[in-house]
């Protein structure tokens, strides 16, 4: 994807909330490297029974991601969103992952969002051309 997204001043986290998100991130460097419509099959397949992801849940998983990855603080879009909703996931919620693309000039993006909104993303205009929202739980 092409957008530059290095923080500042990335944030801390403890060492015994590490190893979830290097695992996730692990995880979303493989998924990354699938096509298109397998990433969305993958992402599909696990938000299954996921609650829907507040606003503040994933901006904490986006963090945490960011705090254990200098690739996902970089220019890795693709596997930051993918990280972050896994570790939304495997807290029990499901962000809604978007991906999508810019024509003047080209540009791809990959992000999450929760409550309608980007989390921590800059406002660009972006086409949405691929959606992995959190499913309606039944009751």
């Amino acid at each position: 994807m092409s957008v530059s997204m290095v923080p500042a001043d990335r944030p801390g986290l403890p060492w015994r909330r590490r190893p979830p998100a290097l695992a996730a991130v692990a995880a979303a460097h493989l998924i990354a490297r699938l096509p298109p419509a397998r990433i969305r099959a993958v992402l599909t397949f696990v938000r299954r029974g996921a609650a829907p992801a507040t606003a503040e849940q994933a901006r904490a998983a986006r963090d945490a991601v960011l705090a254990v990855s200098l690739s996902c603080a970089g220019e890795g879009c693709l596997p930051r969103s993918i990280a972050a909703a896994l570790l939304c996931r495997s807290r029990g919620s499901w962000p809604t992952w978007c991906a999508g693309i810019r024509v003047n000039p080209f540009g791809a993006h990959a992000w999450i969002e929760a409550d309608g909104h980007p989390v921590d993303e800059p406002p660009r205009r972006y086409r949405v051309t691929m959606v992995v929202a959190p499913r309606e739980l039944r009751r």
